[in-house]
């Protein structure tokens, strides 16, 4: 198998462990300080090291959209074993919608030249519109394969088992192609202290939206304006059943009503 180069999209969020804080002119996540790699992007850097090594060289490239140049998140992706990043940092991104942050990512994945293969995760842990892989495939002018639970590449082809409600479909795939890949595909390895101090070295290829081309990004890119946040209503307690020897009966009466059954 001929060498093998994989681009890996790779968010920078705010720690999930730590509660988020909104901007309130924006109603937007702060953005500020240290950001880690989003856990399901491990994922596809994991699976893309694996595809590398199985293909006897190559290279694994990240691409990523963060504020104030923050890189810490794509450190973690390096110290695990890709080889160079492509980082987009630029103030006027600040509001871009999923449509706006998947062209500058196509623009970027474009800079990195000659992917073979291009993964992602579904959806990111701070979205959650699992829209952007397939816009990023429809830019590049390349199929798309969502939800992997496997990925195997064999000569010019791709093959999946793709996720679904009811077990998995097996689909081929020519290259080159977007894959994006669910949680549990491969299992994330841990950073060495050699691969750690070795990330601190690795490329990082900084630019601009306007190095790339890309215009009409931000909120005016977006054309929308977040209103208001509230907070989702706390749970409502549940209806305790006691059993004094009809409890079944309770049950099948209150699954009556809710028309389960």
């Amino acid at each position: 198998m001929p060498a093998m180069n994989v681009v890996v999209c790779v968010k920078q969020i705010p720690d999930p462990a730590v509660t988020g804080v909104l901007d309130p002119a924006t109603n937007t996540l702060k953005r500020e300080g240290k950001l880690i790699m989003d856990e399901s992007d491990s994922y596809g850097v994991e699976m893309a090291l694996q595809l590398v090594d199985k293909a006897g060289g190559g290279e694994v490239t990240l691409v990523s959209m963060a504020p104030n140049g923050e890189v810490s998140g794509l450190r973690q992706a390096l110290a695990m074993g890709a080889h160079k990043a492509v980082l987009v940092s630029d103030p006027a991104l600040l509001g871009s919608d999923a449509l706006t942050t998947a062209k500058v990512l196509a623009k970027a994945i474009g800079r990195a030249g000659g992917a073979d293969l291009v993964l992602t995760a579904t959806e990111s842990t701070d979205g959650y519109t699992g829209t952007v892989p397939e816009q990023i495939a429809e830019l590049l002018g390349l199929p798309s394969v969502t939800f992997a639970k496997s990925v195997t590449v064999d000569g010019g082809a791709v093959h999946v088992r793709r996720q679904t409600e009811a077990g998995y479909d097996e689909v081929d795939c020519p290259l080159p192609a977007v894959v994006s890949v669910t949680a549990g595909v491969v299992e994330p390895r841990y950073p060495s202290f050699k691969g750690i101090m070795a990330a601190k070295g690795k490329p990082v290829d900084t630019v601009t939206a306007a190095d790339l081309g890309v215009d009409v990004v931000g909120w005016a890119g977006a054309g929308q304006q977040i209103v208001n946040v509230t907070a989702a209503e706390a749970r409502a307690a549940g209806e305790v059943v006691e059993d004094d020897g009809e409890g079944f009966a309770k049950i099948v009466a209150f699954l009556e009503n809710l028309k389960v059954i």
